[in-house]
């Protein structure tokens, strides 16, 4: 008990919950942005993919 002490007051409950708050949406809008991330690296992949076979395939693309 002795070194709880020591660190000095804890913070109020309200402070405590705006921060989780925080967090809280700072990972929703992280979610939403990896989410759209992902769909653009699919999307990059196959692009790269389709202009690579039909490089292969003799077509001139780029």
């Amino acid at each position: 008990m002795l070194p709880l002490l020591q660190l000095g007051s804890l913070p109020s409950l309200p402070a405590i919950l705006v921060g989780l708050l925080a967090i809280a949406v700072v990972l929703l809008v992280g979610r939403l942005v990896m989410k759209v991330a992902w769909r653009l690296i699919i999307i990059a992949i196959i692009a790269v993919a389709v202009l690579w076979i039909l490089g292969m395939l003799g077509f001139q693309v780029i």
